[in-house]
Order: C-alpha cells, then structure tokens, then sequence
C-alpha cells in the first residue's frame, strides 16, 4: 500500500515534468510555444480527468492540432513578445521618464505572459471560445494568481538547473486547469 502511494506521488512529478520537457522542446522553433504550451495542456488536462500518464508522447501527438489552430496567434504573439522584450532591454537601468516606461512595458509582459497562458489552458481543454475563456481568466479573479504561480514556479525549480525547463510551462498550465475547472465570474452590469 505504501509503494502505491509513493508511486502516485511520483506521478505528480514525472508527469508534468514530461510534459514541460516536451513543450520546452517544441518551443524550439520559435513560433510554436503557443501550440506547444496548448498541447501541454491538452495532455495534462487529460491526465486529470482520465489518467493518461503518457506526457510526453502524448504533447507531440496533440500538437499537429493546436499548430493549427494557434499558429497564426502564435506569429503575432511572438512578435510582439521580441518587442515587449526589446523595449524592457532598451529602458532597464535608465532613470527619470524612462522608468515609468519601463513599468508600464513590464505591467504589459505580465498581462501578456498571464494571458498565453490562459489561453494555452483554455485551448487545450478544447474550449469553443478559448480566447473569451482566456480573457475572462487572464484578467478575472484568478490572473494574479496565475502569474504569481509562473514566476514562483520558475524561481523555485532554478536550482534543479533544467527545473524552469520541466516545471515552468507545466505547473502554470495545471493551476490554470484547476482554475478553468471552477465557474469563473462575471461582472454584473
């Protein structure tokens, strides 16, 4: 009875470890880190609801579909993440004026960062209006959570070395998961 325990507390390490290692690597081709991250989550919203432990293999099989369905969100996103990176480049270190455009460029990544996100949430549990889903979750109640989650998730597994790699894309993406699986509010008008 322990070692089925032990057992299924590895799970919840190997799995999404599988499944971050495999969107960091289809993440390698620049423009298809939405896709990869929506794959993820496709397989790890299927590893919640029905068991299926196959990660890793599972995200490069879900992938051919959310490429194409993301890829042109994808592009665009990917552009304006170069600049948004680019701008945060340019004004890091600079005083005066030039301060309060770096927070508001670092308030957009954040937004922008919370967004995909959500987004990749939302199209991998095959949500009709992923993007509404997303916006809603992005920007709701939830969205500073999820963004707390992504930067501790990063900071916590950096000395695993390979850590952010495994667990960066991956834990977001569940809490996202969790998240999407409560009624999300609306506000009342």
């Amino acid at each position: 009875m322990t070692m089925r325990v032990l057992l299924r507390w590895m799970e919840w390490i190997a799995v999404p470890a599988a499944a971050g290692l495999a969107c960091s690597l289809l993440s390698l081709g620049v423009v298809t880190w939405l896709p990869a991250l929506a794959a993820a989550a496709q397989v790890l919203q299927r590893w919640r609801s029905d068991g299926d432990q196959r990660a890793f293999v599972g995200v490069f099989g879900a992938f051919g579909a959310q490429w194409r369905s993301l890829w042109r969100h994808s592009l665009i996103s990917t552009a304006i993440g170069v600049v948004l990176l680019a701008n945060l480049t340019f004004l890091a270190g600079r005083t005066g004026v030039a301060f309060v455009f770096f927070a508001v460029q670092l308030g957009l990544a954040a937004a922008f960062l919370t967004y995909h996100l959500a987004l990749a949430a939302a199209a991998g549990r095959r949500d009709a209006f992923a993007r509404q889903t997303a916006v809603k979750l992005a920007f709701g109640k939830y969205g500073v959570l999820l963004l707390l989650a992504t930067v501790l998730a990063v900071l916590l597994t950096a000395p695993l070395g390979i850590g952010p790699l495994l667990f960066g894309p991956s834990l977001p993406l569940l809490l996202a998961l969790a998240f999407l699986d409560r009624p999300i509010p609306t506000p009342e008008r």
